[in-house]
């Protein structure tokens, strides 16, 4: 796999430029990579590589519907339940996680959520590169680069146990508090 694509982009695109109308990220198979321009840690380096993804998920029958457009519009204006990412960075920022709904979903609620999108908006940058079959490339890439924001597959990695640690935390903590809206 050329990895170059994910690496070092020709272009990293922009939350403005994914979320129109005429969004340039193909709704079809393959890996996307997440660059950003401010790190969502002090430890962590700008303007890198720090997280790989796919769509679409490989389960254990048959690959999920999720395409490569679907994926990447949802991580710039999804929330943590539904975005390993987002729960990440949402974690990384001190944003404060807990329960909505009934209760069962944990998000940043209304405030953090946009909180969150809006400092997406201004540091995240993303790339991708169509792939058949992307949980295979998914599984080289994390074996062969340095992924700090990546946990599944990653526990070699040094930021692993400070980042999981850290998820972990913030899901306890939500859910001693009371659901909120």
């Amino acid at each position: 796999m050329n990895t170059a694509e994910l690496l070092a982009p020709v272009k990293l695109w922009k939350a403005v430029e994914v979320l129109t109308r005429s969004c340039p990220v193909p709704a079809a198979a393959g890996i996307y990579g997440w660059h950003f321009t401010e790190p969502p840690h002090p430890t962590l380096p700008a303007d890198r590589l720090l997280y790989v993804g796919i769509a679409p998920r490989r389960m254990a029958t048959r690959a999920s519907s999720q395409n490569l457009r679907g994926r990447v519009r949802y991580h710039f204006r999804g929330n943590a339940e539904g975005s390993t990412l987002r729960l990440s960075l949402g974690c990384l920022l001190g944003l404060e996680l807990r329960r909505v709904g009934s209760g069962k979903r944990l998000t940043f609620g209304q405030a953090g959520e946009k909180e969150l999108t809006a400092w997406m908006a201004e540091h995240a940058r993303v790339c991708w590169i169509e792939h058949d079959e992307p949980w295979t490339g998914e599984t080289e890439l994390i074996a062969r680069l340095d992924l700090p924001l990546n946990l599944d597959q990653n526990r070699r990695h040094a930021f692993y146990s400070y980042l999981s640690g850290l998820r972990a935390s913030a899901r306890a903590r939500a859910r001693s508090l009371p659901t909120s809206s």
